[in-house]
């Protein structure tokens, strides 16, 4: 199953420059369709997908990043550096999001004429290029943050040219020139309600907040583990979406160490198969912090 993952991961990676290309292509479209036919929604999504090139740029190194190994100065590895992208993609494209609402505003008020033709044409050439696009990075998206981050900029512009479109035949047909902020607004605050919960976990991830798993269900199994009775100060985090790393103190009857290690190695066994525990650290004590629950809280820092 890793190896598989690792092979996918790999075939996105080899499908970022031609996306890439795309975004870049469909950017200077939209930029020069824009102009001409006066279309704020084209412009607006010229700069949406320029963002989007370089954030595709920026989540291809992440994810060439992320596959280094641990060593003295990152040692839980560098997956991190796909989760900061997600975040810092996210953010952007909501800020992006927030800017063509406010000019979208403004047009309402400032309604400027449009040809049609013009937005058409240039909408249709970017929605198959953007349908493209998102197909080459669909596969990957759906286990990796990052890949899901990148994913969702080039499902917003393929959205925002279906808009488009069907803006520049509602101008061309009825002369609505107040459509084409309409469809900015609409297609900018989807986008914005798509991308919020990347934020939300990967703000998480990057605040060492916990997986959600079942802390009492751990202390049962662990305490069925012959020569465990208690278990107490348990830590658990995030690498990245996938690998949890866990740490605990675990009260076990005077034995010597090597009487343990079968304990700890069916401690490892539990938390991997069960809860999907990739690392885990356990503490051997006696009788220190025997009363203690299983979540640490003494009113005092860790």
């Amino acid at each position: 199953m890793a190896e598989h993952s690792h092979n996918h991961e790999e075939l996105s990676r080899g499908r970022f420059f031609s996306v890439t290309l795309l975004n870049v292509l469909i950017t200077v479209a939209e930029f020069i369709g824009g102009v001409f036919s006066g279309s704020l929604s084209l412009i607006s999504d010229a700069f949406h997908n320029l963002g989007d090139s370089l954030s595709i740029v920026i989540s291809y190194v992440a994810s060439r990043i992320s596959l280094k190994n641990q060593d003295e100065n990152n040692t839980y590895g560098y997956k991190r550096a796909q989760i900061i992208t997600a975040f810092l993609n996210s953010i952007a494209l909501v800020i992006i999001c927030l800017v063509l609402i406010v000019e979208a505003v403004r047009r309402f008020s400032h309604p400027e004429p449009i040809d049609g033709p013009v937005m058409l044409t240039v909408a249709i050439i970017g929605l198959v290029a953007n349908a493209a696009s998102a197909l080459m990075l669909n596969a990957g998206a759906k286990n990796n943050l990052n890949m899901r981050a990148t994913y969702l900029h080039i499902m917003s512009d393929a959205l925002s040219s279906v808009a488009i479109i069907i803006g520049g035949v509602l101008i061309e047909l009825f002369h609505w020139n107040w459509v084409d902020p309409l469809v900015t607004i609409l297609v900018a605050g989807y986008i914005a309600y798509e991308t919020w919960p990347i934020i939300r976990q990967t703000n998480r991830i990057l605040m060492e907040g916990a997986p959600k798993i079942d802390y009492e269900g751990i202390k049962t199994d662990l305490l069925e583990i012959d020569g465990v009775y208690n278990v107490h100060h348990v830590h658990a985090w995030l690498i990245d979406e996938h690998n949890i790393v866990f740490s605990a103190h675990v009260n076990l009857h005077d034995m010597k160490i090597s009487e343990a290690q079968p304990i700890y190695r069916e401690i490892d066994h539990v938390l991997k198969t069960k809860y999907g525990v990739c690392h885990t650290t356990i503490q051997a004590e006696a009788d220190r912090g025997k009363d203690e629950d299983i979540i640490y809280d003494q009113g005092e820092d860790i």
